[in-house]
């Protein structure tokens, strides 16, 4: 196997350590957050019209969106920890306009609806950014655009291949690298108005005031255990079934992302992929000048095992990807988050990327769970008799697709017959995964062979030509 440029250009490992030292374990931007509202706990029985479970971004735009359509509408948030504390407020905050995962993978799913759910998308990214302004969300919306890198030169050739026009920008290897100094860059495309980037964790803490100011109620450490319609007509709904209490809800939206399903048919739809970041102390402003990025596009590269990279308001780096890590299971657990081996790995490849910053520590590490789905995006559907709607498997693509499939879920509860309810990609459903000891082995194996492609100029080998075939896969 050919190497790659991590592979040929590694720097020297005591740069590495020194900027690893002291690391704080923890989500930079749930650190970063001013004091945060709390919610009381769920004591007690109550009913609503709508309840939401999960306070990630799904459901606080879910609440936020039932409550402008109906003001009148009693709406209750149930949360099992505290609003934004898993994938909401651990993500790259790339904000993308694609609800597929990228154009080829839409295209070769629907192809007869691709570009309607390209424009869909824009649209969607369109209305984020006017609700960030009409709310007054505090999140550091930055429409930048983003970047597709190539680091190797099989990767240019892809990039030749991409249709062009006033917002999607091919850049050979000195624009590029004028946008960004990097001696990995050989070529990019400038796709400037499909991203955006934001604080995930303000925009979680955003999207809770707001939807307690329009009288949504929130309730923290309120684990749903189960859902219940014994004896209850589908006029009269749900009852959400929790520890400290019951809510009867006439609808219900689930927006559990990652974590296992309240619906049986659900249990096999998704596996947990633990992804890695590390965030880079404040650089100061010669070390700024040394990478430029004055456009501050968000970056990734365009390998099978990618990274992506981005400023935050206060100019630190955040550079995450690359490991994707899947534990036999399908289990969540907080000891999966310190991984030293993809922390190691993270801090080699950044000073490749950037070897003019040596000497910049990195202040936070963590990791975060993604909620995978066989088609790289999320699906939707309903259950008992129409009470219940839900969305999973954003496949890390949720900071974007959940304000639309809020509204997707919203239409489906209400009875509604709309454009979004329509699509074959909100009324079709993806191939599960399989169980237990397959799913394991089938990911260790793909995992293997896209890093083998990786280190063999992207050529898929019989494995992965034939999942492609079946439109089965593992990404993150």
């Amino acid at each position: 196997m050919s190497s790659t440029i991590f592979d040929r250009a590694r720097p020297a490992q005591s740069v590495v350590t020194a900027a690893l030292a002291g690391t704080r374990q923890s989500s930079f931007w749930l650190c970063d957050l001013a004091p945060r509202a709390s919610y009381p706990r769920l004591s007690g029985d109550l009913s609503c019209d709508l309840a939401i479970v999960g306070g990630g971004y799904l459901g606080l735009w879910s609440a936020v969106l039932a409550k402008q359509q109906n003001p009148a509408a009693r709406v209750v948030l149930l949360e099992a920890r505290t609003v934004g504390w898993a994938a909401s407020g651990r993500n790259g905050g790339f904000c993308e306009a694609s609800l597929t995962h990228g154009e080829e993978n839409g295209r070769n799913r629907w192809p007869k609806e691709i570009d309607r759910l390209t424009a869909l998308g824009q649209e969607n990214l369109d209305g984020i950014e006017r609700a960030v302004a009409s709310l007054g969300l505090d999140c550091d919306f930055e429409r930048t655009g983003a970047i597709d890198l190539a680091i190797e030169q099989h990767q240019v050739d892809w990039l030749r291949e991409e249709s062009t026009d006033e917002n999607t920008v091919f850049l050979d290897q000195a624009a590029v690298q004028a946008e960004v100094a990097s001696p990995t860059y050989l070529a990019g495309v400038w796709h400037r108005r499909s991203n955006a980037l934001v604080h995930p964790g303000k925009l979680a803490a955003e999207l809770a005031r707001v939807a307690t100011d329009l009288g949504v109620e929130i309730f923290e450490h309120s684990l749903v255990q189960n859902l219940d319609t014994t004896g209850l007509s589908a006029a009269q709904g749900t009852r959400v079934v929790s520890k400290g209490g019951t809510v009867t809800a006439q609808k219900t939206a689930l927006a559990t992302n990652v974590f296992p399903s309240l619906l049986k048919r659900n249990k096999l739809a998704t596996v947990p992929v633990y992804d890695y970041v590390l965030m880079t102390e404040p650089l100061d402003a010669s070390q700024l000048a040394s990478i430029g990025w004055q456009n501050r596009q968000g970056l990734s590269d365009l390998a099978n095992q990618f990274h992506y990279y981005r400023l935050s308001a206060d100019n630190r780096i955040l550079f995450g990807g690359y490991d994707a890590v899947y534990h036999y299971g399908r289990k969540v657990r907080s000891s999966y988050e310190n991984r030293p081996e993809s922390f190691e790995k993270l801090a080699s490849h950044f000073f490749t990327t950037f070897p003019q910053l040596a000497g910049v520590r990195f202040s936070h590490k963590w990791a975060g769970a993604i909620d995978t789905s066989t088609q790289f995006c999320a699906f939707f559907g309903q259950a008992r008799h129409g009470r219940i709607s839900y969305a999973a498997g954003f496949t890390g693509l949720g900071v974007g697709a959940t304000h639309f499939a809020a509204q997707v879920m919203l239409d489906q509860l209400a009875g509604r017959t709309t454009e979004r309810t329509e699509l074959a990609m909100v009324r079709g459903r993806p191939l599960s995964f399989p169980p237990e000891p397959i799913a394991s082995a089938g990911i260790q194996v793909t995992r293997w062979a896209l890093n083998r492609a990786d280190h063999n100029c992207g050529q898929r080998n019989a494995l992965l030509k034939t999942l492609d075939a079946l439109g089965l896969g593992f990404d993150s």
